[in-house]
């Protein structure tokens, strides 16, 4: 599959849901409320970004976007 360009605003958005999710997933979290409802709206703006009208195949981008932005992360990290 060739790479997909992506839009800023959806790769930052699942940017900040990767966040949250590991910020959750650290053992004890705090403000557990708080992080699950952040990780809820971020969900949404996710699932009804007007970019997926667009996409040939969505799941397979969805997936690709995922990967592109855990990539990102990792080399941030290294």
């Amino acid at each position: 599959m060739d790479a997909i360009d992506f839009p800023d605003d959806l790769v930052q958005t699942q940017a900040a849901w990767n966040a949250t999710y590991d910020a959750l997933a650290a053992p004890r979290p705090r403000d557990t409320t708080a992080l699950r409802h952040r990780l809820l709206r971020l969900s949404v703006r996710l699932w009804w970004h007007p970019y997926w009208k667009t996409a040939p195949s969505v799941p397979a981008a969805r997936t690709e976007l995922r990967q592109l932005v855990r990539a990102r992360e990792a080399v941030r990290a290294a």
